[in-house]
């Protein structure tokens, strides 16, 4: 397992993770977007690209180094470690059975799956997801770009934060020191 972790202060209840994403450039675009939503982490799993590397960099302008992260091979090693930390898991997929992402109710703090660029995400991780949720597609294509479909999700579950009261809203606080070690904390007054 590998580790990069900036400061997990003041950071909202949202966490990405990336199941085999081969391009380093939707990569780069992922973190971007995650700093734009002060997302607490992004977990790297599978063959998905770690920084760092150029192309990562390129399209991230610096957000690798600001949005912690971790890599960790198994995906569902990650969703498991999630969980455990009672983080509601919530895959983005086109499936027979997946909710609307604007429709579904998050429970934050909330992970969102998303999965490689052709292949979408495993069945097996699928079926480790609380949730599967999808977004629309009316035109033709049955897809987004996976960073650009990352993007809209980061920012809807950013609109679920700002609409939740802080007094029900629980986060994850990691100590730099003990990054094994979560506590939740109920929040209150301005913290965010």
């Amino acid at each position: 397992m590998t580790t990069k972790e900036p400061s997990k202060e003041n950071r909202n209840p949202i966490y990405v993770v990336v199941e085999n994403v081969r391009s380093l450039f939707n990569v780069g675009a992922i973190f971007r977007t995650a700093d734009g939503v002060q997302a607490s982490e992004i977990y790297l799993t599978g063959f998905t690209g770690c920084p760092p590397r150029k192309e990562i960099r390129r399209v991230a302008l610096g957000a690798e180094e600001s949005v912690p992260w971790t890599y960790v091979q198994d995906p569902l090693e990650a969703i498991d470690s999630l969980k455990q930390k009672g983080i509601q898991v919530v895959a983005l997929e086109s499936t027979e059975n997946s909710t609307s992402f604007r429709e579904f109710q998050y429970q934050l703090p909330t992970a969102m799956v998303i999965g490689h660029e052709v292949e979408g995400i495993r069945p097996e991780t699928l079926a480790a997801c609380d949730a599967v949720v999808q977004i629309p597609m009316r035109g033709e294509k049955i897809s987004l770009n996976v960073s650009v479909a990352c993007g809209i999700m980061l920012y809807e579950l950013l609109h679920a934060v700002e609409k939740t009261p802080l007094s029900s809203q629980k986060f994850h606080v990691n100590s730099r020191h003990q990054s094994e070690q979560t506590e939740t904390v109920e929040a209150y007054g301005g913290i965010r």
